[in-house]
């Protein structure tokens, strides 16, 4: 355990944001599941508006700093690649 204040605070504000990664991580994940459930079910429909909900959180997760970039790039890309299997 630190002893000095300063390096008290910064596991103060390490726990803080180890905190809000998880939950933005949690949500994106939670949502990508939700669209890949639909698309096993065969609701197009469903899946459609679950991919720009599922889309929207990882650029969320994106901007926020908790995935890289070229990691979202990849998601969604295959998410999108899900999607159009199902449609045709």
């Amino acid at each position: 355990m630190p002893n000095i204040k300063s390096a008290k605070k910064r596991v103060q504000v390490i726990e803080k944001k180890t905190l809000r990664n998880n939950m933005i991580k949690s949500a994106y994940k939670t949502a990508v599941k939700k669209f890949e459930q639909a698309i096993e079910a065969g609701n197009v429909e469903e899946a459609k508006t679950l991919f720009s909900e599922a889309t929207k959180k990882i650029d969320q997760a994106c901007t926020k700093g908790v995935i890289v970039k070229n990691t979202a790039a990849r998601k969604k890309s295959s998410l999108s690649k899900k999607l159009n299997a199902a449609i045709a």
